[in-house]
């Protein structure tokens, strides 16, 4: 009886945690229209050193954006919390895409988007991230979507001083 628990338990208990590991993962996409080119918009997304005065999530990025960086980043959470991460530049498409991941395989991992759209009188700018791993089991993300809607409208405000006389 042990044994065959051993034997069959134990590698199911590890496929699942295995397969949980890579196959939970959760969502987050906001998106708004910035009354600006993409090259406005793009320039203050590419002047990280900038993003102590308006971005009020990622709140400190050291580092460029260039093709294979990595970046490490200051995030303050709803209650004021500062966490630090790192994210590998994956694509840099000027004008349109910014994509970076990182995280601990497995674990918990992000694979975040900025995506630039041209629209009629202006910019659709997107933020689409997706999370995996085990630690969304553990984790309340919740407060992630609507920081990123924050980040956006501070990114639109930012854009309109910009472009002001």
């Amino acid at each position: 009886m042990v044994w065959t628990l051993l034997k069959w338990g134990v590698p199911a208990l590890i496929v699942a945690t295995l397969a949980g590991a890579f196959l939970t993962k959760k969502t987050f996409h906001v998106e708004t229209v910035i009354e600006a080119p993409a090259e406005t918009v793009w320039a203050v997304l590419m002047d990280t050193p900038s993003y102590p005065e308006w971005n009020p999530v990622f709140v400190e990025a050291k580092g460029d954006y260039a093709q294979g960086a990595k970046l490490a980043y200051k995030v303050r959470d709803p209650n004021g919390k500062l966490l630090e991460m790192t994210g590998n530049v994956v694509t840099l498409a000027p004008l349109r895409e910014l994509r970076q991941t990182g995280g601990v395989p497995g674990l918990l991992t992000f694979d975040h988007r900025w995506l630039l759209e041209p629209v009629d009188g202006g910019t659709k700018v997107i933020q689409h991230e997706v999370d995996r791993g085990l630690g969304l089991w553990f984790w309340n993300s919740d407060w992630i979507e609507p920081s990123y809607a924050k980040t956006l409208e501070a990114l639109k405000e930012r854009v309109q001083t910009k472009r002001a006389p």
